[in-house]
């Protein structure tokens, strides 16, 4: 039986990366994918033009579609945008019993500001404490903590404890940021921390990376996989989708991944 996993965030008219990259990432995992969508917005691979809100009844009503009637096996949540869409999804993550993945979105690859500044502490009080694994970059770490960005592994480690404090289950500290030749990703948790390998891909094509690795996770906890299988089944994913990201030809900016590799391969 699929497992259904559902993505709620932003849509990416560009298609490398929100609900469209969610929706291509669960579908290649081997999942089914839900989608509630939070904001449109006018995209492509230079840039963010323009933002959409989704009217809050009309967020509640996407929500409340899909829950009575789709058994729902985990949940990814990434752009939000604004509190009261975060008090929204927060309410409606108190009705589930699922694990839940939340991609803290806050700026584009493009350098567009994608959550309010108002919206961070919404977003650390309410969804935070709910999450079974916070999935941020060292930017957003460096936003949600009020501290300056972490530069080594060390660092990354103070500052993912710092992170458990808010409340999450688990937090996965993504170092892509970091100026070495490997990419290392820090899970922590109560059990004790771990780092996750690989080396890093020379590539300008990497729009969508958080949200695929985040639905990845989704898609892998959902399955019932336990949490580091998940994380490095979805390391492992999201870089065989970078390696092969420059055999796709999208735009003249940060292009996005390759998420359907696998299915390429396989013919």
């Amino acid at each position: 039986m699929y497992a259904n996993i559902l993505t709620i965030a932003g849509s990416d008219s560009g298609g490398g990366a929100g609900i469209q990259a969610d929706l291509k990432t669960i579908s290649a995992t081997g999942a089914y994918g839900l989608s509630v969508i939070t904001a449109l917005t006018a995209q492509n691979t230079l840039g963010v033009a323009a933002i959409y809100p989704v009217a809050i009844d009309f967020l509640r009503a996407q929500m409340e579609a899909v829950a009575c009637d789709i058994r729902i096996d985990a949940v990814k949540i990434g752009m939000l945008g604004t509190p009261d869409v975060i008090e929204a999804v927060s309410q409606f993550i108190d009705t589930l019993r699922c694990p839940v993945v939340v991609d803290p979105v806050m700026v584009a690859k493009s350098g567009d500001r994608l959550l309010h500044a108002d919206a961070v502490a919404a977003l650390s009080a309410q969804l935070i404490p709910k999450a079974t694994l916070i999935t941020p970059n060292l930017p957003e770490a460096s936003d949600m903590l009020s501290l300056p960005e972490a530069k080594t592994r060390d660092e990354m480690m103070r500052q993912a404890d710092l992170l458990l404090e808010m409340g999450a289950q688990a937090v996965l500290i993504k170092g892509g940021h970091l100026t070495v030749d490997e990419s290392p990703d820090l899970l922590a948790s109560d059990a004790g921390t771990q780092w996750f390998e690989m080396n890093r891909v020379e590539t300008i094509n990497t729009h969508g990376t958080g949200c695929t690795l985040s639905s990845a996770l989704a898609s892998y906890l959902g399955q019932g996989l336990g949490l580091e299988v998940s994380v490095s089944k979805a390391k492992i994913y999201v870089f065989e989708a970078i390696s092969a990201a420059n055999e796709l030809s999208v735009g003249r900016g940060h292009g996005p991944v390759h998420h359907f590799w696998n299915l390429r391969r396989s013919n």
